[in-house]
């Protein structure tokens, strides 16, 4: 039984002769996995052209269907062991062996291996090679052999690698990660600011610590996660907000140079070009100025810029929504059907990445997230006061029941009625007893959006007021930091009773 266990990550100190080895190395890497990654989707195409293969896909009984599928897959030598043989004896025959230890080799023949089969079950789109450069990390199978981490160094084949410790260690992190056991290491390349460089990541057994600030409540929580906005209500705080705000302005800069770029590539190739802009058929010799690289490195840039500003806004939202309790309602969602009709919005904000840190981190505080059916309770067309069901169009962004329930926001209704969802069912008696209490609670959440973010970036599916640009701002050039609500004054689009609100000491993040 595997144990639990966490990533600590630490720079690396690399001197120029150590940074041409290490780059050396990572190319053979990528080498061998391009070698191993074709090899997969060759004995993959083998095992379907195979008339077991063919007679197993036809075969209704189970366990005879089984059993033909472990034989085309024996007969095509599609395993991730077969394939560790064939990336042994492939490495030993060439110049890799110097660069590359059995372990990593390994290592790199399961990467590939997982990803044809994931492929072959249709879990993932075909496997791509991978160009120079574009292999980003490398991994042991244990600390015994290969790639270890032993005295505080790591050391690989020769190389003895410093670390760059965290003196001060304001809260223990670094302390508690390194007197847990080290199950392997990861060696990680970066391009940040146009130069390389290089992390380890020590996979260590056990749990992180958890810092003193990022207390956890007992609290329930409901959860409601639309493409750009995020809803959490419990029984005594709520709040309404845009998901990862802070990523709209490193988006333009990004929308920017993918302009220039584009047109850079058309002025230095125009012959091409059809006519319409489209790009001829056939293959095509590409010619590329010196300005298009700057920029595409520009653009390579502010894309890791957008990757760690996620990870960081997951973090820390995680952390916000367990500070109110650590067990979860949500709504399952199929993120496929996100990503196909808010491609953009997804993409940028990876919601589906959120919540697999926030259970992660629900799991860790003993407690959990919980997903119901969407289907089955239909949370955004129900009435907790009367039990009747209206479906609502998305432009319709407030609950309004005759029976007197409302107006109330669409999403932090939705959120309220989370936290009663049991075994797929909406238990109606209990929102009734909560809504007395929940209702001005959902009010302030809103007033709360209209005096912090009075002029700044608005959204409409908050369902206060017409979309606007954004206003003037006093952030740097090149800054990726502004507000994280986004919210527009809505005293005329509410009625009277709305805006009359109690006073309530709220805390939002």
């Amino acid at each position: 039984m595997s144990s639990s266990s966490f990533v600590y990550t630490l720079p690396l100190k690399v001197s120029r002769k150590e940074e041409k080895v290490l780059n050396k190395r990572f190319d053979a890497a990528r080498q061998l996995y391009n070698a191993c990654l074709g090899e997969s989707l060759r004995r993959l195409d083998l095992m379907r052209q195979a008339k077991t293969y063919q007679y197993a896909r036809k075969c209704k009984k189970k366990k005879e269907r089984n059993d033909l599928f472990r034989e085309a897959r024996q007969d095509a030598s599609f395993s991730e062991y077969d394939l560790h043989k064939f990336v042994t004896e492939i490495k030993n025959k060439c110049g890799i062996k110097k660069h590359i230890d059995s372990n990593s080799a390994q290592k790199l023949a399961t990467r590939a291996f997982d990803a044809v089969a994931k492929y072959s079950y249709k879990q993932r789109g075909r496997p791509r090679f991978k160009g120079k450069g574009r292999l980003r990390s490398l991994e042991g199978k244990s600390n015994a052999a290969g790639i270890r981490f032993k005295d505080g160094k790591i050391h690989w084949s020769g190389l003895n690698l410093d670390l760059c410790y965290d003196k001060k260690d304001k809260h223990g992190v670094e302390t508690h990660a390194l007197l847990h056991r080290t199950k392997y290491v990861r060696l990680v390349k970066k391009t940040i600011r146009f130069k390389p460089v290089f992390y380890v990541q020590l996979i260590q057994e056990g749990t992180p610590k958890q810092k003193e600030k990022n207390t956890v409540g007992n609290d329930k929580v409901g959860l409601d996660i639309g493409p750009s906005t995020i809803a959490m209500v419990s029984s005594k705080q709520a709040f309404l907000s845009a998901f990862c705000a802070e990523l709209k302005l490193i988006q333009k800069q990004i929308a920017q140079t993918q302009r220039l770029l584009d047109r850079s590539k058309r002025a230095t190739n125009k012959d091409n070009f059809n006519e319409n802009g489209t790009i001829k058929k056939g293959r095509r010799q590409w010619r590329f100025s010196n300005r298009y690289h700057k920029n595409k490195a520009k653009a390579a840039e502010l894309q890791r810029k957008t990757q760690e500003t996620r990870k960081k806004l997951h973090g820390q939202m995680a952390n916000d929504i367990l500070r109110f309790g650590r067990e979860i309602n949500t709504e399952k969602l199929s993120y496929l059907s996100f990503q196909k009709n808010y491609g953009k919005s997804v993409g940028n904000r990876a919601p589906g990445k959120f919540i697999e840190i926030l259970s992660q981190k629900a799991e860790r505080a003993g407690g959990k997230v919980v997903h119901f059916s969407t289907y089955k309770t239909k949370l955004s067309q129900a009435c907790h006061g009367c039990g009747v069901y209206v479906k609502k169009s998305l432009s319709k962004r407030w609950h309004d029941c005759s029976c007197g329930v409302g107006p109330v926001q669409r999403d932090l209704y939705s959120a309220f009625l989370a936290q009663f969802v049991v075994n797929d069912c909406l238990d109606k008696s209990q929102a009734e007893k909560a809504w007395t209490g929940a209702e001005p609670l959902l009010r302030h959440a809103l007033s709360r959006l209209d005096q912090s973010a009075s002029g700044k970036l608005r959204l409409s599916s908050f369902g206060l007021s017409k979309p606007q640009r954004q206003s003037a701002s006093h952030v740097e050039e090149g800054s990726t930091s502004i507000d994280t609500v986004d919210v527009v004054r809505f005293e005329k689009s509410i009625p009277e009773s709305h805006r009359e609100l109690p006073d309530i000491a709220l805390r939002t993040p």
